[in-house]
């Protein structure tokens, strides 16, 4: 996947300092815009969600996106949800059904982006707008609207070195846990992280684990400790939370009193709590606020044959397999550690300090100051 700039003008959020040469995403218009004035039109929106391993998913994308098209329709658009579980034949299915309900427009986070092409191209002959979320499916989709997955992967590289004494050497044995192989997101993950990593570390042991598992990643983690030794792993590359989980499971059963820095990504509870412990060093904090807001407004835009409006939201394009020059709308991430949970999930209202700092997690959370 390449992100490259479209020539229309427009707004443009301010990007992180520490962001590369990362493409910025625009901003959400408005609410008393003039390009509100179609906002009445009722449209249906089906919105595709992946699995629910992740607890985004339903907590976030999903209310975030039937909140905002209510928004943006003036109360008469109307969401049609379903999620795979992570079953990329029932999604198939789950299109076929949306196609048979006659909705205007598809948000599509796909289990599987290769074989879903043949029901966006259906979608797309039964003249359904399909938008691509967070994950790039092949077919012939209208837009995208996702993060700057390169840019996750050196940040995650970036601060795992950051963790290691003398920011890392060849000397360094990392374990990589890398997403799912049918998942494009992932490769895109692990090119970026692997550019700041393989010239700095020795990466001894790498996998790729199917459906993001966190049991597998476990699996993976045991398997790397045996072959090199718990004491040997200097640091370990997890993609995501949910690996990172079952990657310190099996370090602190293989004996670990003192554990490696562990990546994540996603900001889950769970993994912000481990952060607060000090068992997780850090994770990828993606505002999907904003990016369910997004998605939300390109498909009630696109639905409502708002054109002008489509393109300059969108503001950058990307190429898949499949497709060129799709729209694109990238958003913005951060690096969350102790040092940020205040300034990002925090701030951002994604969780409140009595969420974090419960139970076994008073004592820590006093002992950084979030209390």
């Amino acid at each position: 996947m390449k992100c490259k700039r479209r020539s229309t003008t427009v707004a443009v959020t301010g990007v992180l300092a520490l962001s590369l040469a990362a493409c910025s995403g625009s901003v959400l218009p408005s609410d008393d815009e003039p390009s509100r004035s179609a906002a009445g039109k009722a449209v249906r929106i089906g919105l595709l969600l992946p699995e629910k391993e992740a607890t985004r998913y339903e907590k976030f994308d999903r209310p975030i996106i039937e909140k905002r098209v209510k928004k943006l329709t003036d109360g008469r658009g109307e969401v049609v949800y379903a999620n795979a579980g992570a079953d990329a034949a029932r999604q198939r299915a789950q299109i076929t059904s949306m196609i048979s309900q006659k909705v205007d427009a598809l948000i599509l986070d796909s289990v599987d982006a290769k074989s879903v092409a043949g029901s966006v191209k259906k979608a797309k002959a039964a003249g359904i707008h399909v938008i691509a979320y967070d994950r790039l499916a092949e077919g012939p989709v209208d837009g995208y609207v996702t993060f700057d997955n390169e840019f996750v992967g050196e940040l995650q590289g970036r601060e795992l070195l950051k963790a290691l004494d003398g920011g890392g050497s060849k000397k360094d044995k990392i374990v990589v846990i890398n997403g799912a192989p049918t998942d494009p997101n992932a490769a895109v993950f692990k090119r970026g992280a692997l550019s700041v990593l393989n010239s700095t570390v020795q990466v001894a042991k790498s996998y790729d684990t199917q459906g993001w598992s966190p049991a597998r990643a476990r699996a993976h983690m045991s398997e790397a400790i045996k072959a090199l030794g718990a004491d040997e792993i200097a640091g370990v590359y997890s993609a995501n939370d949910g690996m990172a989980g079952g990657a310190i499971s099996a370090l602190k059963s293989a004996g670990l009193t003192e554990l490696p820095p562990v990546t994540g990504q996603d900001a889950e509870l769970p993994a912000v709590q481990r952060i607060v412990s000090g068992e997780q060093y850090m994770t990828v904090y993606k505002p999907y606020p904003k990016q369910a807001e997004a998605a939300a407004e390109m498909a009630v835009s696109i639905a409502q044959n708002r054109m002008i409006a489509f393109e300059a939201f969108a503001g950058e394009t990307t190429d898949s397999e499949s497709e060129e020059n799709i729209p694109t709308h990238l958003v913005q991430v951060r690096a969350l550690t102790q040092e940020t949970i205040k300034s990002t999930v925090i701030k951002d209202g994604i969780y409140k300090v009595r969420d974090i700092c419960k139970g076994e997690f008073k004592a820590d959370c006093a002992a950084i100051g979030l209390d």
